[in-house]
Protein backbone atom coordinates (compact mmCIF):
# COMPACT_ATOMS: atom_id res chain seq x y z
CA UNK A 1 0.00 0.00 0.00
CA UNK A 2 1.57 3.24 -1.17
CA UNK A 3 1.45 6.17 1.84
CA UNK A 4 -1.67 8.25 0.38
CA UNK A 5 -3.41 5.56 0.31
CA UNK A 6 -2.46 4.31 3.70
CA UNK A 7 -3.36 7.98 4.65
CA UNK A 8 -6.83 7.82 3.26
CA UNK A 9 -7.30 4.76 5.11
CA UNK A 10 -5.94 5.91 8.55
CA UNK A 11 -8.70 9.14 7.84
CA UNK A 12 -10.71 6.38 7.24
CA UNK A 13 -10.69 4.26 10.13
CA UNK A 14 -10.72 7.01 12.45
CA UNK A 15 -13.88 8.25 11.55
CA UNK A 16 -15.29 4.79 11.96
CA UNK A 17 -14.54 4.92 15.64
CA UNK A 18 -14.53 7.57 18.10
CA UNK A 19 -11.00 7.00 19.46
CA UNK A 20 -7.73 5.02 17.73
CA UNK A 21 -4.33 4.30 18.83
CA UNK A 22 -1.63 4.46 17.59
CA UNK A 23 -1.38 0.41 18.56
CA UNK A 24 -4.34 -0.23 16.54
CA UNK A 25 -3.41 1.90 13.44
CA UNK A 26 0.02 0.40 13.47
CA UNK A 27 -1.62 -2.96 13.67
CA UNK A 28 -3.95 -2.18 10.93
CA UNK A 29 -1.40 -0.66 8.03
CA UNK A 30 1.50 -3.11 9.58
CA UNK A 31 3.88 -0.13 10.02
CA UNK A 32 5.67 1.01 12.89
CA UNK A 33 4.24 3.40 15.96
CA UNK A 34 6.62 6.07 14.58
CA UNK A 35 5.19 5.58 11.10
CA UNK A 36 2.06 6.31 12.57
CA UNK A 37 3.42 9.43 14.45
CA UNK A 38 4.53 10.69 10.56
CA UNK A 39 1.17 9.70 8.72
CA UNK A 40 -0.97 11.54 11.67
CA UNK A 41 0.92 14.52 11.44
CA UNK A 42 0.38 14.84 7.63
CA UNK A 43 -2.80 14.36 7.88
CA UNK A 44 -2.80 17.68 10.06
CA UNK A 45 -0.88 19.32 7.63
CA UNK A 46 -3.40 18.23 5.00
CA UNK A 47 -6.31 20.17 7.17
CA UNK A 48 -7.61 17.14 8.78
CA UNK A 49 -7.97 18.06 12.45
CA UNK A 50 -6.97 15.01 14.06
CA UNK A 51 -6.38 15.22 18.08
CA UNK A 52 -5.44 13.05 20.45
CA UNK A 53 -6.85 12.06 24.41
CA UNK A 54 -4.56 10.53 26.62
CA UNK A 55 -5.25 6.77 27.56
CA UNK A 56 -7.85 7.17 24.32
CA UNK A 57 -5.98 7.84 21.31
CA UNK A 58 -6.83 9.97 18.59
CA UNK A 59 -9.92 10.91 16.93
CA UNK A 60 -11.52 13.33 14.11
CA UNK A 61 -12.65 16.61 15.67
CA UNK A 62 -16.66 17.15 15.93
CA UNK A 63 -18.08 18.76 12.32
CA UNK A 64 -15.37 17.36 10.01
CA UNK A 65 -16.58 15.64 7.01
CA UNK A 66 -15.31 13.67 4.19
CA UNK A 67 -16.89 13.69 0.63
CA UNK A 68 -18.56 11.10 -0.22
CA UNK A 69 -16.41 7.87 -0.08
CA UNK A 70 -15.40 5.28 -3.15
CA UNK A 71 -15.25 1.58 -3.58
CA UNK A 72 -13.07 -0.41 -5.70
CA UNK A 73 -15.17 -3.02 -7.87
CA UNK A 74 -13.96 -5.87 -5.32
CA UNK A 75 -14.98 -3.99 -2.18
CA UNK A 76 -18.55 -3.72 -3.76
CA UNK A 77 -18.18 -7.42 -4.87
CA UNK A 78 -18.27 -8.25 -1.38
CA UNK A 79 -20.51 -5.83 -0.36
CA UNK A 80 -23.02 -7.28 -2.09
CA UNK A 81 -22.11 -10.81 -1.54
CA UNK A 82 -22.67 -9.92 1.90
CA UNK A 83 -26.17 -9.02 1.40
CA UNK A 84 -27.22 -12.52 0.44
CA UNK A 85 -26.07 -13.40 3.98
CA UNK A 86 -27.63 -10.85 5.97
CA UNK A 87 -30.67 -11.89 3.87
CA UNK A 88 -29.79 -15.96 5.04
CA UNK A 89 -29.14 -15.20 8.60
CA UNK A 90 -30.20 -11.60 9.75
CA UNK A 91 -33.95 -10.99 10.80
CA UNK A 92 -36.58 -8.33 8.70
CA UNK A 93 -35.18 -5.14 10.92
CA UNK A 94 -31.22 -5.92 9.65
CA UNK A 95 -32.45 -6.66 6.13
CA UNK A 96 -34.07 -3.32 6.12
CA UNK A 97 -31.08 -1.30 7.66
CA UNK A 98 -28.35 -3.66 4.77
CA UNK A 99 -30.59 -2.47 2.01
CA UNK A 100 -30.94 1.08 2.85
CA UNK A 101 -27.03 1.11 3.71
CA UNK A 102 -26.10 -1.00 0.11
CA UNK A 103 -28.40 1.47 -1.59
CA UNK A 104 -25.46 4.83 -1.14
CA UNK A 105 -23.35 2.43 -1.71
CA UNK A 106 -24.44 1.34 -5.04
CA UNK A 107 -25.53 5.38 -5.66
CA UNK A 108 -21.45 6.02 -5.16
CA UNK A 109 -20.10 3.65 -7.84
CA UNK A 110 -19.32 4.56 -11.38
CA UNK A 111 -21.59 3.55 -14.21
CA UNK A 112 -19.51 0.68 -14.79
CA UNK A 113 -19.47 -0.34 -11.90
CA UNK A 114 -23.16 -0.41 -11.39
CA UNK A 115 -23.48 -2.83 -14.72
CA UNK A 116 -21.30 -5.18 -13.36
CA UNK A 117 -22.66 -5.51 -9.98
CA UNK A 118 -26.29 -5.75 -11.58
CA UNK A 119 -24.59 -8.61 -13.52
CA UNK A 120 -23.48 -10.46 -10.58
CA UNK A 121 -26.96 -9.75 -8.52
CA UNK A 122 -28.46 -12.35 -10.42
CA UNK A 123 -26.29 -14.94 -9.93
CA UNK A 124 -25.37 -14.90 -6.23
CA UNK A 125 -27.69 -17.80 -4.61
CA UNK A 126 -27.89 -18.20 -0.92
CA UNK A 127 -30.24 -21.76 0.07
CA UNK A 128 -31.30 -21.37 3.41
CA UNK A 129 -34.18 -24.02 4.91
CA UNK A 130 -37.63 -23.42 5.48
CA UNK A 131 -37.35 -24.17 8.86
CA UNK A 132 -34.64 -21.34 9.27
CA UNK A 133 -36.43 -18.29 8.78
CA UNK A 134 -36.14 -15.39 10.97
CA UNK A 135 -39.84 -13.64 11.15
CA UNK A 136 -38.65 -11.20 14.51
CA UNK A 137 -37.67 -7.45 14.19
CA UNK A 138 -35.77 -7.55 17.08
CA UNK A 139 -32.04 -7.60 16.35
CA UNK A 140 -31.97 -4.17 15.47
CA UNK A 141 -33.75 -3.21 18.68
CA UNK A 142 -31.60 -5.64 20.88
CA UNK A 143 -28.29 -4.21 18.80
CA UNK A 144 -29.40 -0.67 20.05
CA UNK A 145 -30.07 -1.96 23.66
CA UNK A 146 -26.49 -3.26 23.63
CA UNK A 147 -24.72 -0.59 22.11
CA UNK A 148 -26.34 2.01 24.66
CA UNK A 149 -26.64 -0.25 27.87
CA UNK A 150 -30.48 0.15 28.53
CA UNK A 151 -33.03 -2.25 29.97
CA UNK A 152 -35.79 -3.95 27.41
CA UNK A 153 -38.71 -5.92 28.82
CA UNK A 154 -39.07 -9.30 27.24
CA UNK A 155 -41.97 -11.72 26.50
CA UNK A 156 -40.53 -15.17 26.16
CA UNK A 157 -42.08 -18.25 25.08
CA UNK A 158 -39.80 -20.99 25.96
CA UNK A 159 -38.92 -24.56 24.90
CA UNK A 160 -41.94 -25.99 27.01
CA UNK A 161 -44.11 -23.62 25.36
CA UNK A 162 -44.44 -21.66 28.66
CA UNK A 163 -44.46 -17.52 28.60
CA UNK A 164 -43.16 -15.37 30.71
CA UNK A 165 -42.38 -11.60 31.37
CA UNK A 166 -38.38 -10.67 31.47
CA UNK A 167 -36.85 -7.61 32.43
CA UNK A 168 -33.16 -7.74 31.04
CA UNK A 169 -29.67 -6.23 30.73
CA UNK A 170 -28.61 -7.18 27.25
CA UNK A 171 -25.08 -7.65 27.11
CA UNK A 172 -24.58 -9.52 23.66
CA UNK A 173 -26.20 -11.63 20.35
CA UNK A 174 -23.84 -14.91 19.87
CA UNK A 175 -25.14 -16.58 16.70
CA UNK A 176 -24.52 -20.44 17.43
CA UNK A 177 -26.98 -23.62 16.53
CA UNK A 178 -28.23 -22.15 13.62
CA UNK A 179 -30.11 -19.52 16.03
CA UNK A 180 -28.97 -16.10 17.03
CA UNK A 181 -29.61 -16.07 21.12
CA UNK A 182 -29.18 -12.76 23.33
CA UNK A 183 -26.81 -13.06 25.99
CA UNK A 184 -28.59 -11.11 28.97
CA UNK A 185 -28.46 -10.84 33.17
CA UNK A 186 -31.63 -11.53 33.49
CA UNK A 187 -33.44 -9.70 36.30
CA UNK A 188 -35.99 -12.54 37.36
CA UNK A 189 -33.18 -15.29 37.56
CA UNK A 190 -30.81 -12.85 39.21
CA UNK A 191 -28.52 -14.72 36.36
CA UNK A 192 -27.17 -14.56 33.30
CA UNK A 193 -29.11 -16.29 30.86
CA UNK A 194 -29.53 -17.20 26.87
CA UNK A 195 -32.73 -16.28 25.22
CA UNK A 196 -33.60 -17.30 21.48
CA UNK A 197 -34.21 -14.35 19.73
CA UNK A 198 -36.64 -16.72 17.79
CA UNK A 199 -38.86 -17.40 21.26
CA UNK A 200 -38.77 -13.58 21.82
CA UNK A 201 -42.31 -12.58 21.20
CA UNK A 202 -42.46 -9.32 22.25
CA UNK A 203 -39.76 -6.28 23.37
CA UNK A 204 -40.02 -3.16 24.40
CA UNK A 205 -37.51 -0.52 25.67
CA UNK A 206 -37.15 1.02 29.01
CA UNK A 207 -34.78 3.86 27.92
CA UNK A 208 -33.67 2.60 32.03
CA UNK A 209 -29.75 2.63 32.05
CA UNK A 210 -28.64 -1.08 33.36
CA UNK A 211 -28.52 -1.78 37.05
CA UNK A 212 -25.41 -4.27 37.25
CA UNK A 213 -22.00 -2.45 36.38
CA UNK A 214 -19.83 -5.46 36.62
CA UNK A 215 -21.13 -7.84 33.50
CA UNK A 216 -19.17 -10.24 32.44
CA UNK A 217 -17.66 -9.79 28.76
CA UNK A 218 -19.24 -11.46 26.47
CA UNK A 219 -16.09 -13.63 25.23
CA UNK A 220 -15.77 -14.90 28.39
CA UNK A 221 -19.13 -16.10 28.73
CA UNK A 222 -19.11 -17.69 25.35
CA UNK A 223 -16.59 -19.90 27.05
CA UNK A 224 -19.21 -21.72 29.01
CA UNK A 225 -21.66 -22.54 25.75
CA UNK A 226 -21.89 -26.11 25.90
CA UNK A 227 -21.83 -25.84 21.84
CA UNK A 228 -18.18 -26.10 19.94
CA UNK A 229 -19.34 -22.95 17.64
Amino acid sequence: MNRIDRLFGILTLLQSKKYVTADQIAERFGISVRTVYRDVKALGEQGVPVSFEQHKGYFIVQGYFLPPVSFSSEEANALLLMEAMVYGFADRSIQTHYSSALTKVKNVLKASQKEKLEALTSNIRLQIPACFQLNSDYLAALQHAIATKVMVELAYKNKKEEVSARLVEPIGLVFYALNWHLIAWCHLRHEYRDFRVSRILRIRSTEQPFEKTDHIVLGDYMKLLPVDY
